[in-house]
């Protein structure tokens, strides 16, 4: 099989979620969180900048940390740093925007190059030298997105607006700006941090939707701006966590108008069965990016039955001639821009979709309550190699899409399974291959001859057999 790139897009083992795509000269950089195989809280990695050619989207690298966890705003390394977001300025040098979890204040540094190393230079403030979030009428402080305009113009968005029980519990540690009113959006002077003027409400959380174009899809949080043939395009979480949507307008603050959704995590909204998780969701967060002449969204997916272990993925999109974007699925494919080879060996783990013959549900927030899903498969890791864990009687993955061509059989790694892997195309209810397993406690690969017309394909992997199966790899094989 030849190099190509593939969901997640970052090297095995790599936990960036939260990305938002730049692309500085011939690369395209992505700005993201950092959180732990089997991750107990959110964002707990140092900050870390992977950027890739754009004439090969499959070649990332890093240059190491860009900004440590531990630094002036933070000595004793414990608080996280959520999800940032990173601007050339006017004066060539590149600012980066980011919170120390509930702190409620948005932090600023700035590199010489797009991928840092990143100096603390201060916060946002008002004019008058408040911090920004310390205000009457500011929003609470939280994912900070951060955008530059062809004028020049500067503008930072920023919000926070969950449930009811999570605006309870961060009240009692003293944020008294937490709420339900949705985003702003602020314009920035020239050094960067101060603010010119007032903030304005740029999308509406639960608080102030009724009766807009926004109820049903109001803003929870993961502000990201872009502008694209004229107009502005404001990117975000919505309310249902899972999906991002975007909304439209004709300048920078708006005002905004619904347009939909771009993608869920869980695949909601897709197929026959809308209301239904074809795979294990959590909150979303990312943006779009031009490539090589397509657009992409960046997303991120859950791993290990639980929110805290994000990894980022890319799937493309289609902007119509009226501006709208149509909804997308997950895919294996990322940034490939089109089908994996058809032959060759893929890891498990690229799966797009994922459950157990149950179905699947939302990750398991904090760290003892996604132990109550036992009977679910998860995408894990082991000594540094990922793989799906505990494929039980009619759980299954997923993988879309593949250029079949001249198929002859297909191989399986596995261990500890004890009957087959039936395959699926398309699909199908009937399986066109039976890939028979015989216990074994280390990885072992088993084949079956099998055929496929020549064509693009999903493939599905559903277990059939006793007890449970750990699934590393599969070779599609002509």
């Amino acid at each position: 099989m030849n190099r190509q790139p593939f969901n997640p897009y970052l090297p095995e083992g790599k936990y960036m979620p939260d990305g938002e795509p730049h692309v500085f000269g011939d690369r395209v950089y992505v700005y993201a969180s950092h959180d732990r195989a089997n991750g107990k809280r959110f964002c707990t990695g140092d900050y870390e900048v992977w950027s890739a050619p754009l004439n090969d989207l499959s070649d990332w690298t890093c240059k190491g940390v860009s900004l440590p966890r531990k630094n002036k705003f933070n000595k004793s390394g414990f608080k996280c740093m959520w999800a940032p977001d990173c601007v050339q300025g006017s004066d060539g040098k590149f600012y980066l925007y980011f919170c120390f979890g509930f702190e409620n204040r948005i932090c600023v540094a700035r590199s010489d190059s797009p991928d840092g190393h990143f100096s603390l230079i201060g916060c946002v403030k008002h004019a008058d030298g408040r911090l920004y979030g310390s205000g009457k009428g500011d929003f609470m402080c939280f994912d900070p997105a951060v955008f530059r305009d062809d004028d020049g113009s500067v503008y930072l968005y920023s919000g926070f607006a969950p449930g009811r029980l999570v605006r309870a519990g961060l009240k009692l540690k003293g944020l008294k700006n937490v709420g339900e009113s949705g985003s702003q959006v602020m314009k920035l002077q020239n050094d960067m941090l101060t603010l010119d003027g007032a903030p304005k409400l740029c999308v509406p959380g639960r608080g102030g939707s009724a009766g807009t174009c926004f109820e049903g899809h109001e803003f929870y949080e993961a502000s990201s701006m872009r502008k694209i043939g004229g107009r502005y395009y404001y990117i975000y979480s919505t309310a249902k966590s899972h999906e991002l949507a975007y909304a439209t307008g004709d300048a920078p603050d708006g005002p905004f108008r619904y347009g939909g959704v771009i993608i869920s995590n869980g695949d909601f909204g897709i197929g026959s069965e809308p209301e239904k998780a074809k795979t294990y969701w959590g909150n979303n967060h990312g943006s779009l990016a031009y490539l090589n002449g397509q657009w992409y969204v960046f997303y991120h997916k859950q791993t290990n039955k639980t929110e805290q272990s994000r990894q980022g993925c890319a799937e493309k999109i289609e902007i119509a001639a009226d501006g709208s974007i149509a909804q997308v699925e997950t895919t294996s494919c990322g940034l490939n821009g089109g089908p994996l080879e058809g032959e060759g060996t893929y890891p498990a783990y690229i799966a797009c979709n994922l459950k157990s013959a149950r179905g699947a549900c939302k990750c398991a927030y904090g760290p003892f309550q996604r132990w109550k899903y036992a009977i679910h498969p998860c995408i894990t890791q082991e000594a540094g190699r990922q793989f799906i864990q505990n494929l039980r009687r009619g759980a299954e993955a997923d993988f879309k899409y593949f250029d079949i061509k001249g198929l002859k059989g297909i191989a399986a790694t596995v261990r500890d399974g004890e009957g087959a892997l039936e395959v699926f195309a398309d699909g199908e209810q009937h399986p066109f291959a039976k890939i028979p397993i015989k216990k074994q406690e280390e990885w072992t690969q088993f084949k079956t001859e099998c055929a496929l017309p020549d064509g693009v394909h999903s493939l599905a992997f559903r277990y059939n057999g006793e007890n449970y199966c750990d699934f590393l790899d599969f070779t599609l094989i002509r």
